[in-house]
Formats: structure tokens, sequence, C-alpha cells
């Protein structure tokens, strides 16, 4: 008798798991039963026991079923919450509130189940702990112009982005030491820094705020602070391209010293201050390009222009242009090229400063 309980249990669970189940009918006639995890009008992602998660064509689907209540997106910006059915090519969704809410199959854009919606809802306000992502550079560099010289160099960048808005930390550091005028004489020191806050007005324009700090031994800058103010324009914003053009204005506060006491010196060289200080307002121009090619490869490239207000012959250039390259999930090669120009260097200092690093590069995501 207790073996004929037992039997009976199993059979009044194994049908109520079967009852509780969605059910997703294809347009030739194959059913499948499982949970609908999310949909993108494209494709549906349908969870089953025996497979795990499956993605089915959404054009390729004949009707849907659901037991669970789903977060329905429809055309026009309205949603739904609710059982999900479909009859005669449309779509039904019995909500708590509202009674059934009826629409056109075409015009569903997304299906989100409660975990899915749940995940989607923190990403929109993820919080200044979390959402995190970026990675840290190491690698040999070398440097021409004002130098000939090998070392390290060091980078890291932090981004977090939500639906809205994106903060940009980075830092980066080359130390070098120059062989000229003779062997290990200049301790060559770049290293920069600094934050970005973008703010999206739509999905074409946004506004941004930044505060950019560099020190440069090479061109005699003891720091250089520019804070700035703009607009942005969104000009790509695909999964594979993004492509931006940004126009602002800047505060320019540099200073520079005159460079090593006296020659030859002990190494590293000591540098004197005297009050070589320019303060000037510009204007910042730019564009930024990021780019995938293929699965495992990431290329990005900037160019900003700083020309100065005050004195219209004046002006600062920056080049970027990298690639990372995915070996792991986290573990990647990097390649580096930058170029620092400015037409009013001091005496003694060349205008340009080129600069290749390559090496590894650490990912993370928080």
């Amino acid at each position: 008798m207790r073996r004929f309980e037992l039997f009976t249990l199993i059979a009044v669970f194994g049908l109520s798991s079967a009852l509780l189940a969605d059910q997703v009918t294809l347009k030739n006639g194959d059913r499948f039963t499982g949970k609908v995890v999310k949909s993108d009008s494209k494709t549906l992602v349908l969870h089953t026991d025996a497979a795990g998660d499956i993605t089915i064509q959404f054009a390729a689907i004949q009707d849907i079923k659901t037991d669970q209540e789903l977060h329905v997106s429809l055309k026009g910006g309205k949603t739904a919450v609710g059982p999900v059915s479909t009859t005669d090519g449309k779509i039904e969704i019995a909500t708590k509130t509202t009674g059934t809410v009826e629409a056109p199959k075409d015009d569903v854009k997304l299906i989100r189940n409660d975990a899915e919606q749940l995940a989607y809802d923190k990403s929109l306000h993820p919080g200044l702990a979390h959402g995190w992502n970026g990675g840290a550079n190491v690698g040999f560099s070398i440097a021409r112009g004002n130098s000939q010289s090998e070392n390290l160099a060091l980078a890291f960048n932090a981004v977090h982005p939500t639906l809205n808005d994106k903060i940009t930390l980075y830092a980066s550091s080359i130390y070098t030491k120059n062989d000229l005028p003779a062997p290990g004489l200049v301790a060559a020191n770049l290293v920069t820094g600094g934050f970005r806050y973008d703010r999206n007005m739509n999905p074409r324009f946004f506004v941004f705020g930044a505060a950019d700090f560099m020190s440069n031994a090479l061109q005699f800058l003891d720091l250089r602070q520019v804070y700035t103010g703009g607009f942005g324009y969104h000009a790509i914003a695909s999964d594979a391209t993004t492509l931006n053009f940004l126009g602002g204005v800047n505060y320019t506060h540099e200073t520079y010293s005159n460079g090593p006491v006296n020659l030859p010196v002990t190494v590293p060289p000591t540098y004197q201050s005297y009050g070589q200080t320019n303060k000037f307002v510009a204007l910042t121009l730019g564009e930024e390009l990021n780019h995938k090619l293929g699965k495992s490869t990431v290329v990005t490239e900037n160019f900003y222009f700083y020309p100065n207000l005050q004195d219209t012959s004046q002006y600062r250039t920056t080049f970027n242009l990298g690639a990372v390259t995915k070996i792991s999930k986290w573990l990647g090669w990097q390649n580096q090229f930058g170029d620092i120009y400015v037409t009013n260097p001091p005496t003694g200092a060349k205008n340009n400063d080129l600069m290749f690093t390559t090496g590894l590069n650490f990912s993370f995501a928080h």
C-alpha cells in the first residue's frame, strides 16, 4: 500500500510539473516544454530540463502558452505582465490589474521572465559598487622623440555604464631612462589620469564633464590640469561599433619646470619649478571609435584637439590607437600607440612625444 502511495505521489508531482510548464509549438508541429526565459522578438530562449536553454526563431513559433507570469513590452511603449498565450496570430497577456491585453504577435518587442526582468531593472541603476568593467595593461614601451628609451608601461581603466549614463576612470604611467644625451642620464616619467561622466539626453546626444591630469618629464611638464564640459553625438551606436563626436570648452592650468638644475647629474635628476604657469580657456574637440573585429579583438582610436582661445596660434593634440585580442576570458594581448603634440614646448623639448607599448591585458567585470 505504501509503495502504491509513493508511486501516486510521484505521478501527481510529475503531472503538476508538466501542467505548470510553458509550452511552445512551432509551425512545423514540433512542441517544446520548459520555462520561457526571454525573447527579443527575433529569438526566444526556453529553459528545458533535458536540454538546458534552447534558442528558437521567433518567426517559427505558432503558439505560446505559459503558466508563469512574463513581462511583455509591445510597440508604442506599452508593457503588460501576466501569463501569455497566443491565438490566431495574436498574443494575449492575462494581467491581474487590467484584464487580458491583446496585441498582434508582430508587436512584441521583448519578453522577460521575473529573473530576467529583475536583472534588467538592476542594470538601469546598478549603484557605484556594481556594474564596473575594464582592465589593466602591463607591457614594454618604446619612446621616440624627446627620448630614445625602452621600459615598463602600466595602464588602468574602469567603466561604469548604465542605460542613461557612464562613468569612466583611467590612469597610465610610462617610466623610462633616456639614452640621450648620455646613457641613463635623464629619467622620463609620463603619468596621466582622469575621469569623465557622460549623460545621455536622448539616443543620439549626450552631455559630458571631465577632469584630466598629466605630468610629463620629457617636456618638463610638472602638472597639467584640464577641466572640460560639453556635448557629444553618438554617430554610430551598434553592438560592433561605436563612434562619438564631442565638443566643449575647457579650462587649462599647466606648470612647467626649467628641466634639470645642471648637466651632467646623477640619476634620477632633480628639477626646479620656477613658476612658469599657463592659465587659459580652450576648446575641446574630438572623436572616439570602438570597433569589434571578429569575436576576440577590439580596436580603439581617439583624437582630441585643444586650440587655445586666448592665443589661436597655440594648440595641443593627442592621438591614441590600440587593440586588445582576447586569449581567455580575463587575459588578452594589447598593443597601444600614442602621440602627444604641443605647439609651445619649453626650450630644449620637442613638439612630439611618440609612444608604443605592447604586452598583456587583464580584464575584469564586477
